[in-house]
């Protein structure tokens, strides 16, 4: 792999009988970074299980001034991950045929749901994938109310974004 100013070139190794193959894709932009992740995307995130082995999730998730910010269960997998260990790792792809991908490598800091920010965060979370008010009631609504939920706000170590359109 060798790198051109703004263009990364990965080039496999050469096999007998085999076409040689080069893949070139461009690095984001900060500005273009904070531009991809304003839209209403998933994110896939990964916390570490007691075994060493990923635990994958689909979630929605808010970007804001540097920082991620997800909504979870306190009785989930991840939760119990992330209480014993705070790193995560975060993929949002588009989709097809829009070819850009970031990847966010960070620590995780958990917010009960009884903190007044967590209120506040889960409605511009909620709102930022519906496209009415009411539809983000009739979505809040129908959450289980005894569910006790905590609000992660991951700050980033480190960032990859790559743009291979």
């Amino acid at each position: 792999m060798h790198r051109n100013r703004e263009r990364v070139v990965w080039t496999p190794p050469q096999r007998p009988g085999v076409l040689p193959i080069s893949y070139s894709y461009a690095q984001m932009t900060p500005p273009q970074i904070d531009e991809f992740l304003q839209a209403p995307r998933f994110a896939i995130i990964g916390t570490n299980r007691t075994d060493g082995a990923p635990q994958l999730t689909p979630v929605w998730y808010l970007s804001e001034n540097g920082r991620i910010y997800i909504s979870i269960s306190v009785n989930s997998a991840k939760y119990r991950n992330l209480s014993r260990d705070r790193r995560i790792s975060i993929c949002i792809a588009a989709e097809h045929p829009d070819a850009r991908a970031v990847m966010i490598y960070g620590t995780a800091e958990l917010i009960p749901d009884s903190d007044p920010r967590y209120e506040d965060f889960e409605w511009r979370l909620a709102r930022r994938y519906h496209d009415s008010d009411e539809e983000v009631r009739a979505f809040l609504e129908s959450l289980p109310s005894e569910e006790e939920g905590a609000l992660v706000i991951v700050t980033p170590d480190k960032i990859i974004a790559e743009d291979y359109n």
